[in-house]
C-alpha cells in the first residue's frame, strides 16, 4: 500500500493513505470544465507523481510535456513511501534528476543492491524498474524482447485517461502494442504468457515477410511465390553466361601492338584492293592490244591502185609516186604499229605481274596480321569484357537474391501458417489444461459486476483463442455509452486486482481518478465506491481514488474514507502543487 506522497516543494500538500478506500477530494469550481489545465486542482498529477516514482518516462514532449520538466517543478524533489514486497519503502526522485533515484528500505530481497554512498543509497531508473517487476510481480531479471516487464503491467492498477488508459479495459495506454497487452494481462491472469510472446514472433516474422514482398516490387504474395520457378530459370541462363564471359576473359591474351597491326591490316586490304583494280584495268588494256594485233593487216595492192586512181582523177596536179614506194610506205606503217603494240603488250604484262606479286606478298602478311588479331585482342577490348562480365555477374547475382527470396516467402508463408496453426492448438490446449484458471477470472469478473448492476446484468469476461493469439474481452449491457465503458475497467482493474493478489503478485493499491466516473450513473458510482470500498478491506488492498465533489453521490456516507486533504481548483493556492503553473 502507499503510505506517503510528499515533496519538498513548500506548497505542496502531502498527501496521507491509510488502508481500504481512500478518496482524494476536489472541489470544482463553477464553470470549471473538463478541458481544465491538470494542475488545476491536481487530481490527475497524483497519478503522475506515483507514476513518475515508479520508474515512468520522463522526457520532454512539445505536445504533452512532463509535469516534472517545467520550469516550477524541475528542481524539486517528489516522494512516496509504500509497503514493497511487505517491506517499508522509500523512493524520491526530481525532474532536474531522473536518475538515479534515492532509496531507503530493506533492501536484502532486492534483485539487485542500490549504490550506498554515505546514508543515502541510489539505484539507476531500470535497475528500479527490475527491483519493482520482481518484487511486485515476480518478473525475472530480463526475459527477453516481449516479455512482460513492470512498465506496462503496473499501467492496469493506474491508469492515466492522458496516456489513453480509460479507452478499453485491455488497454493500459493508447500505444501499447497488442502483443504487449496479451502478454501483461496473461501474465497476471496466471495463463502462460509465453505463447502470446510467440504469436508476436510469428507477427514479426510476417511483417518481415512483408516487407520483403514489398522491395521485391511484386504484387500479391502469391505471384511472387508463384514466380520462383521463372526466376531459376532465368537464374540458369544467366550463370552460364557468367560462366562463357570468365572463359573468354580468363583465355584472352593482351596484344600490345593491336591497335597498329589493326590499322596495318587496313592498309594491306586497301593495297590488295587498288592493285586488284589496277590489274583488272590493265587486262581490259592488253585485251584491246591483242585484237589490234589481230586487225592490223596491210592493205592489199588492187586496194591501193585503186585509191591513186581515185586520187588521179581527184587530185590531177599532185605529183605521181610510183606505185611501189607507196606499198613500201604502207608496209613500213604496219611495221612499226605492231613493233609499238607488241612493247604496250610486254609493259602491261609486266605490271600486272608486278602487281600480282605484290598483292600475293601483302595477303600473305595480311594473312600473317590477321592470325594475330584474332589470336589476341587489345587492351580495350578485354576491359571492355571484364566489364561485360562484372555486369552479368551482377545481374545474375540479382536474380540469385530474388529466386532465394521467392523460395523464402514461399516456404516462409507455409512455415508461418504451420506455426500460426500449431500456436492455435497449443493455446487452445493451454487454455483447456488452465481451465480452473480462466474460470476464476470469469466468475471473478461476473461477481464483481453482478455487484453494480445485480445477477441478471451481470458482465461477461471471455478468454477466446484465436489465430492471433488470446482475445481478452470484457462485456456489460449497455457497453456503448462512455459510462457503462467506465465500469467495463472498474470491473476489470479489480477483478485484476483480486487475482494478483490470490497469486501473491501484486502492486497492493489500485487508483483511480475522476475520468472513471465521467458519464456514470451516480448509482453506479454509489455502487462502484461500496464495492471498491468492501472489496478493499475484505482482501486487504489499498484502493485510491481521486474525483470530483459533484460526482460524489447525493446522500452516501465517505467521511471516513475521505483524505485530510481536499483540493480545490479556486484559487490559485488550492491545488495540490499550491500553485498554478504553466504546463
Amino acid at each position: 500500500m502507499i503510505r506517503r506522497i510528499y515533496s519538498d516543494l513548500p506548497s505542496f500538500k502531502d498527501l496521507e493513505f491509510k488502508d481500504g478506500l481512500n478518496i482524494l477530494l476536489a472541489d470544482k469550481s463553477k464553470g470549471a470544465t473538463q478541458k481544465q489545465t491538470r494542475n488545476g486542482a491536481g487530481k490527475s498529477s497524483v497519478l503522475e507523481i506515483i507514476h513518475f516514482l515508479l520508474g515512468g518516462n520522463c522526457q520532454q514532449d512539445k505536445k504533452d510535456p512532463s509535469i516534472f520538466l517545467t520550469e516550477a517543478l524541475r528542481d524539486a524533489v517528489f516522494g512516496m513511501e509504500f509497503d514493497l514486497a511487505g517491506a517499508f519503502t522509500r523512493v524520491e526522485r526530481s525532474g532536474a534528476k531522473r536518475s538515479p533515484l534515492t532509496v531507503a528500505g530493506d533492501f536484502s530481497a532486492w534483485p539487485i543492491t542500490p549504490t550506498i554512498k554515505g546514508e543515502t543509497a541510489r539505484l539507476s531508473n531500470d535497475n528500479w524498474k527490475l527491483v519493482l517487476g520482481r518484487l511486485m510481480f515476480g518478473l525475472g531479471d530480463s526475459e527477453g524482447k516481449w516479455a512482460p516487464s513492470f512498465r506496462s503491467m503496473i499501467k492496469y492498477f493506474v491508469r492515466r485517461d492522458r496516456d489513453g488508459g480509460m479507452s478499453e479495459p485491455m488497454k493500459g495506454s493508447n500505444l501499447q502494442h497488442i502483443a504487449d497487452q496479451q502478454v501483461s494481462i496473461s501474465c497476471l491472469l496466471g495463463l502462460d504468457w509465453a505463447l502470446p510472446r510467440e504469436w508476436q514472433q510469428v507477427r514479426e516474422r510476417e511483417k518481415t515477410l512483408g516487407e520483403l514482398k514489398k522491395a521485391l516490387g511484386q504484387g500479391a504474395l502469391g505471384s511472387i511465390v508463384g514466380s520462383a520457378a521463372q526466376l531459376r530459370s532465368e537464374l540458369i541462363v544467366a550463370e552460364e553466361r557468367v560462366r562463357s564471359l570468365a572463359r573468354t576473359v580468363s583465355t584472352f591474351e593482351v596484344l600490345e601492338q593491336y591497335d597498329e597491326l589493326e590499322r596495318e591490316a587496313s592498309r594491306l586490304t586497301r593495297t590488295i584492293a587498288e592493285r586488284s583494280d589496277a590489274n583488272v584495268l590493265d587486262h581490259r588494256y592488253l585485251a584491246e592490244i591483242e585484237a589490234s594485233t589481230v586487225e592490223d593487216v596491210p592493205p592489199a595492192a588492187s586496194d591501193i591502185e585503186e585509191v591513186y586512181r581515185e586520187a588521179g582523177v581527184t587530185l590531177p596536179s599532185l605529183v605521181q609516186r610510183r606505185f611501189e614506194q607507196v606499198q613500201a610506205f604502207h608496209e613500213s606503217v604496219v611495221r612499226n604499229r605492231r613493233a609499238y603494240l607488241e612493247s604496250e603488250l610486254r609493259a602491261t604484262r609486266a605490271r600486272i605481274e608486278a602487281r600480282g606479286l605484290e598483292i600475293a606478298t601483302a595477303d600473305a602478311r595480311r594473312a600473317q596480321v590477321m592470325q594475330l588479331l584474332d589470336s589476341a585482342g587489345a587492351l580495350e577490348h578485354f576491359t571492355a569484357l571484364q566489364r561485360e562480365l562484372a555486369k552479368a555477374e551482377g545481374a545474375a547475382e540479382a536474380l540469385r537474391q530474388r529466386h532465394a527470396s521467392a523460395l523464402t516467402l514461399e516456404s516462409g508463408q507455409t512455415k508461418l501458417k504451420i506455426e500460426r496453426a500449431t500456436l492455435s492448438e497449443r493455446l487452445q490446449r493451454g487454455y483447456s489444461e488452465q481451465d480452473s484458471t480462466i474460470a476464476e477470472a470469469v466468475l471473478t469478473f461476473r461477481s464483481i459486476s453482478a455487484e453494480l448492476y445485480g445477477e441478471d446484468k451481470a458482465g461477461a469476461l471471455t478468454i477466446t483463442p484465436t489465430e492471433n493469439g488470446p482475445l481478452f474481452e470484457a462485456h456489460l449491457s449497455a457497453e456503448k455509452s462512455k459510462g457503462v465503458n467506465n465500469m467495463r475497467i472498474f470491473c476489470f482493474d479489480m477483478m485484476l486486482m483480486l487475482l494478483s493478489l490470490r497469486r501473491g503478485r501484486s502492486p497492493g493499491f489500485l487508483v483511480h481518478d475522476s475520468h472513471l466516473f465521467d458519464g456514470v450513473d451516480e448509482r453506479q458510482v454509489e455502487s462502484a465506491l461500496a464495492v471498491g470500498a468492501t472489496l478493499a478491506k475484505k482482501h486487504g488492498f489499498q484502493y485510491i481514488v481521486a474525483m470530483n465533489s459533484d460526482a460524489v453521490p447525493r446522500g452516501m456516507a465517505i467521511d471516513e474514507y475521505l483524505l485530510d486533504v481536499r483540493l480545490t481548483d479556486a484559487t490559485e493556492d488550492g491545488g495540490l502543487f499550491g500553485a498554478r503553473f504553466e504546463a
